[in-house]
């Protein structure tokens, strides 16, 4: 089916979110299957990411991306990933199948994050900053929806949240599907087991690589502790603040920093746009010990401008990841760099868990690691139009 070039990207940027909400589903559930804790939080989100890293390494490593149609494969991760999250409604209260199913889940994301920004990169090369920019705030809309459906602005059943996404991902498949042309199947390519790392050989795609790599170690720590943060504030200060409604509100505020981070690389290239956004990232890092104790209006505008920031260089650095990746390996070097990405998740989601008790204030200040060496590296990438 033909679509019009006006309505493909708002296709690909809803198909994204719906997708992408199967990623914190478990999180929003945890706390009504086991006791809440900032051990629970981590757990939940690691086996996800676990499961995402080898999904995108068998991607990566056998060229699936550009070897055969995105929209096929977008679809049929879709389908899977939205099965496997339906079939936790029976099983979620179980541990191992709880972890099995997340894996599983985390598995077929690999197809459908990184190969919605391919299929961006195919049809919108000349805007991609801006294209990525509302692909990756579909992807930050998508990862916050499960925390809104539990909040008492909604007030679903677990069961029911987990349904509702497995729902809304199968729809975004399928809208790929039928509506987005489909790219033709390159299986004649030679395959080589190598490709996913012979990209790393240009300097600009170390640079950019490099920079995601720093802006990683923070992002998903900072979204996986969002309600433990909530929790911890309210009992330090006995407060009242809505768990599940602030942390859709904290993180689904990156959406916006993705849109107008988008429009804005538009004049300004996106190098700048991501250097100024993990910049001030940074900062909501240093300034983490002391949220803890300032007045509530204080608190949350803290944690909105972090929320803002933490992910608006995210398409940025995908748009200069994908600008300095071959054009016949270009799905390939997405995944590749999504995936070491991920896997930097777990370390650091790990690492916070480690230094986080429940009984004592934990410090975040350590995510400033990531800014820190994502800036520096950052600033080795030299182009002309970035």
């Amino acid at each position: 089916m033909q679509t019009k070039p006006k309505l493909l990207l708002p296709i690909i940027v809803f198909s994204q979110f719906a997708g992408t909400s199967l990623w914190f589903a478990g999180n929003a559930i945890i706390a009504d299957i086991q006791p809440p804790s900032s051990a629970g939080f981590a757990n939940i989100t690691s086996i996800v990411q676990f499961g995402f890293i080898a999904g995108t390494l068998i991607f990566s490593l056998f060229t699936i991306a550009d070897r055969y149609s995105a929209a096929k494969v977008f679809f049929i991760s879709s389908l899977m990933g939205a099965a496997a999250n339906f079939v936790l409604i029976w099983l979620a209260t179980d541990p191992g199948w709880l972890f099995v199913l997340r894996f599983i889940t985390g598995f077929f994301l690999a197809g459908i994050y990184p190969v919605g920004m391919k299929i961006a990169a195919e049809h919108f090369p000349k805007t991609l900053g801006n294209a990525l920019g509302f692909l990756v705030g579909a992807l930050v809309l998508g990862t916050a929806f499960p925390h809104v459906l539990r909040s008492q602005l909604q007030g679903l059943q677990w069961q029911n949240v987990l349904l509702s996404t497995s729902i809304l991902a199968l729809i975004g498949g399928l809208l790929i599907l039928i509506f987005v042309p489909h790219s033709n199947s390159r299986t004649h390519l030679n395959f080589k087991i190598n490709t996913a790392f012979t990209v790393f050989k240009s300097s600009n795609f170390r640079a950019a690589a490099l920079g995601y790599f720093g802006h990683m170690w923070e992002l998903y720590t900072f979204w996986a502790f969002v309600p433990f943060i909530l929790t911890r504030y309210n009992q330090l200060n006995d407060a009242h603040l809505d768990i599940a409604l602030w942390s859709f509100i904290v993180i689904a505020s990156g959406c916006l920093g993705c849109v107008f981070g988008g429009i804005i690389s538009r004049r300004t290239g996106s190098k700048k746009v991501a250097y100024y956004s993990l910049f001030i990232s940074g900062i909501c890092c240093l300034l983490s010990s002391a949220i803890f104790h300032v007045n509530e209006n204080l608190f949350l505008a803290i944690l909105l401008i972090w929320g803002l920031t933490v992910v608006s260089d995210s398409p940025q650095f995908s748009t200069l990841v994908a600008q300095s990746a071959p054009q016949q390996n270009k799905g390939t070097a997405l995944t590749i760099v999504t995936s070491v990405g991920f896997a930097i998740t777990i370390l650091s989601i790990q690492l916070l868990k480690l230094v986080s008790t429940d009984t004592q204030q934990y410090s975040l200040v350590f995510l400033f690691i990531g800014p820190f060496f994502g800036l520096l590296f950052l600033r080795r990438f030299s182009s002309s139009k970035n």
